[in-house]
């Protein structure tokens, strides 16, 4: 077993639970760490035999492209669709942060992390 990740990724999307937010708009980053038997495609250099991080990507990519009120929902979404595509993985954690958040005040950003 062994993990691959995608770090940082980085999208302008519609999320939110404010409408104005899902008009404007804002950054986000998710971060993604999917856990697998990749053994065979390390010995046969196969890519066929793992994950396929450009398909994470692009899995990532049509998430984020249907808009949401909770981070919490991009996240469940995720990984359902990375279970779809990859249904014997062990275990996906994913990372979703929204970057200046409305809380009324400085942030940096609000993060969810969730397992699946």
């Amino acid at each position: 077993m062994g993990t691959i990740s995608l770090e940082g990724l980085e999208f302008f999307a519609y999320h939110g639970f404010y409408d104005e937010e899902q008009k404007i708009g804002n950054k986000y980053s998710v971060d993604i760490t999917v856990t697998t038997d990749f053994s065979e495609a390390a010995r046969r250099d196969k890519l066929s035999a793992t994950v396929n991080y450009e398909e994470l990507y692009r899995i990532t990519a049509d998430v984020m492209k249907r808009p949401a009120r909770l981070l919490e929902h991009i996240g469940h979404s995720l990984i359902e669709e990375i279970r779809r595509a990859y249904p014997t993985i062990g275990a996906v954690e994913v990372g979703v942060s929204k970057y200046n958040p409305p809380v009324g005040g400085v942030c940096h950003r609000a993060r969810i992390t969730i397992k699946g």
